[in-house]
């Protein structure tokens, strides 16, 4: 099988996407989606939330019947002409416009062999529990609705052809919520396929950029039902998972920052003094947006501040120890304020660049939180060292942002 190849894509009927595209089901609560799909009965969140069509009380989102109510929606929009079937194997170019940002990538169904032998490169470990309710959500719906944020490595071919096949009307363009443009390109044309197919089985490595628990549960159906089929062949639709794959000079990654309660029984001026063991400290007028790594800014009682880490710190070989995530928590977080556990330390919670830096300000001049810690956003180029290293980015470090939508192609796996 090679890397990528077409697939038919369900997706919605011609004028229907504005009603039927949503945000990605793990960027809502089941309240936030609740609120959302009022009014909207094709909306993709009755799919990928389906507990709001349940009684927002005692309901269990990961309870059997929720699943069971995710198929039912999904069927219904397909017997109502809503979702419809493309008849032939296709590509679709995808362009998301944010304000003054462009990417343009392609939806394609990626290899879950080369999944698994890691040419497709993670970056992230996964949680158990977010795996199995997408595994259970694939294999209720027998379709992987979530698409996968991939990128490709230098392939100026592939940025032509896309530019190609997006230069004329989309079959599908709707700006969404937060006004963000999804435009969406059907591509047909047999010789372009072949090109694309070709172009991307000579590259060495893709790579995940968000959307590992996606992939993981795709891998997992993958294997279930191999073992099911004893007409196994290996070319069957589970074999592979739905993908959007950009050029990854294209993909913007914002700032995640942090915010913390409390300053481990210190004062702020002793705070400080510990500090300025391992940085130097800078009083700044305005908010602090670091302009470059290995620079954070410090938001504490009224006072933003500028750090910058000493030199002799920041090791020199090793992608994960000199990630500035790496270096705040090494540094800063575990040594001063006793922060070891990032995922669970209930002192310390993570605020992402899409909000700004006046939500930093907002979480602690209310009082829920002591400092906030304004971080530069990490680069694809320190992304892509550390899938090439086989090692795992620090905890919450990439905020991808346009996010990708639900619904506007789906991959069934019959």
């Amino acid at each position: 099988m090679p890397l990528i190849r077409p697939f038919a894509g369900l997706r919605p009927a011609s004028g229907r996407a504005a009603e039927v595209i949503a945000p990605p089901y793990d960027v809502l609560t089941s309240d936030e989606a609740r609120a959302r799909a009022a009014g909207k009965p094709w909306s993709f969140l009755h799919i990928s939330k389906p507990e709001i069509d349940l009684p927002a009380v005692g309901t269990d989102p990961y309870a059997p019947q929720v699943y069971a109510k995710a198929a039912e929606n999904l069927g219904l929009m397909m017997r109502k002409g809503i979702l419809v079937r493309d008849p032939a194997p296709c590509y679709y170019a995808y362009r998301l416009i944010m304000g003054k940002h462009t990417q343009t990538g392609l939806v394609a169904a990626a290899s879950l062999a080369e999944y698994e032998t890691n040419r497709i490169r993670k970056h992230e470990h996964t949680q158990t529990d977010k795996e199995n309710d997408r595994v259970r959500q694939i294999h209720a719906l027998n379709a992987q609705t979530g698409p996968v944020m991939v990128a490709y490595p230098e392939a100026r071919e592939v940025d032509d052809i896309l530019a190609h096949c997006s230069a004329g009307a989309p079959d599908a363009d709707v700006t969404a919520d937060g006004g963000v443009r999804h435009s969406l390109w059907v591509v047909h044309d047999a010789e372009i396929q072949a090109r694309l197919t070709r172009a991307f089985d000579a590259m060495p490595a893709l790579y995940i950029a968000d959307g590992h628990h996606r992939s993981a549960a795709a891998s997992r159906v993958a294997a279930a039902r191999r073992a099911a089929n004893p007409r196994h062949t290996g070319e069957e639709n589970y074999n592979c998972f739905l993908t959007v794959i950009f050029p990854h000079h294209q993909l913007q990654i914002l700032d995640y920052n942090r915010v913390v309660a409390g300053l481990n029984g210190m004062d702020a001026t002793a705070f400080l003094a510990r500090v300025r063991e391992n940085f130097s400290v800078q009083n700044s007028p305005t908010p602090v947006k670091p302009a470059k790594p290995a620079e954070f800014g410090l938001y504490l009682a009224g006072q933003w501040y500028r750090l910058a880490i000493r030199r002799e710190l920041i090791p020199a070989d090793d992608p994960v120890a000199r990630h500035d995530a790496t270096l705040l928590s090494d540094r800063l977080l575990g040594p001063i304020l006793g922060i070891t556990d990032l995922r669970r330390d209930k002192r310390i919670d993570y605020v992402g660049g899409i909000r700004g830096l006046a939500e930093l300000e907002r979480r602690v001049n209310s009082g829920e939180m002591t400092a906030a810690f304004s971080l530069h956003p990490t680069s694809m180029d320190d992304l892509m060292a550390v899938a090439e290293a086989g090692k795992v980015m620090p905890t919450k470090s990439t905020w991808f942002e346009p996010k990708l939508a639900d619904g506007l192609v789906s991959h069934v796996l019959d």
